[in-house]
């Protein structure tokens, strides 16, 4: 192998591409409430944080303002923004967020249009959607993420259904899965996506290859994923560009009912969960490598097992 000095030509760069040295991926994952407990209902407020650039657990970085599960959240490559939730009493309609940059306790957004749990999310850049919702409404709303404010209507989906997770890529969000009545297990294996920097309703894009719903959904620019669900372990994906179905990645190391997603700009994340339809949930985050299909390894452990977590990060796929 050459040494790297001195001016080389086109063919010399592309000769030796592979011996040049790596970027680290230096994504932040920000994993935020979600119980601890489900026995007892015992409800958590804490974000914790991991860095992609090397396996390990992850650590604390703060605190929402009060307890929530079955929230959602979303992030631009300064901020994380977490939305909707339930509190062990109600659902809330409160955004707060996060700058990735520096640990500590959120800071008030707005507010989305109602009070909703359940909800999925997606980001760019510039727009972070959320939609859905455990009142198995088809409403999709927007923030612009560099701001704060309240919610502005987007359009809608197709049809009424919560806990249907999100995924982007710069220019395109993807809405996939998800449980078309409250309260229910009536799933959908259906795959919708819309134009980040538009407005209006959702369009067709495929099927998923399960229709298990509460699972999860992460991306990079080109690839997005949709893993677990109502006990599977199953990991599909698609080309966010194009439509179609989703075509088999690979499998998780177990069941996953509710984890959290997030993906930096090579590996896909997946943390917590229930790992089966029993009570039991899991501090389990592993990861696999997003344009080589396969199943997940670990990654390292969330600092307490939890379930209706919620994933995001700094640079995901709609950051290009």
């Amino acid at each position: 192998m050459p040494n790297f000095n001195g001016v080389w030509s086109l063919s010399t760069q592309y000769q030796y591409a592979a011996d040049w040295p790596l970027i680290p991926d230096t994504t932040i994952v920000l994993f935020m409430g979600g119980d601890t407990n489900p026995a007892a209902g015992a409800y958590s407020n804490v974000i914790e944080q991991l860095s992609l650039a090397s396996l390990g657990n992850s650590t604390d970085f703060g605190d929402l303002s009060a307890v929530r599960i079955l929230l959602t959240s979303l992030g631009s490559a300064t901020r994380g923004v977490a939305g909707g939730g339930f509190n062990g009493s109600a659902n809330i309609n409160t955004i707060e967020y996060v700058t990735f940059s520096s640990a500590g306790n959120v800071t008030d957004f707005g507010d989305m249009s109602q009070s909703v749990r359940g909800l999925g999310s997606l980001a760019n850049s510039t727009r972070g959607v959320f939609a859905s919702g455990t009142t198995a409404n088809d409403t999709m709303e927007y923030i612009t993420i560099a701001n704060t404010g309240n919610v502005t209507d987007f359009g809608n989906l197709s049809f009424a259904r919560h806990t249907a997770p999100g995924c982007a890529s710069p220019t395109r969000g993807l809405f996939g899965n998800g449980t078309e009545a409250p309260n229910s297990y009536a799933n959908t294996n259906v795959i919708e996506y819309i134009t980040i920097a538009s407005t209006g309703n959702v369009t067709d894009f495929g099927d998923r290859t399960t229709d298990k719903g509460r699972g999860v959904s992460c991306s990079d620019s080109v690839r997005g994923l949709f893993a677990g669900g109502a006990t599977v372990n199953i990991i599909d994906f698609v080309t966010i560009a194009t439509t179609g179905n989703a075509t088999d990645f690979g499998d998780l190391t177990s069941n996953r009912v509710e984890p959290a997603g997030a993906a930096g700009r090579v590996k896909g994340i997946f943390a917590g969960g229930y790992t089966s339809s029993s009570d039991t949930s899991t501090n389990v985050i592993e990861f696999v490598t997003i344009q080589s299909a396969g199943n997940a390894s670990d990654f390292g452990d969330l600092t307490v097992s939890k379930n209706t977590v919620s994933g995001c990060s700094n640079g995901h796929g709609g950051l290009g």
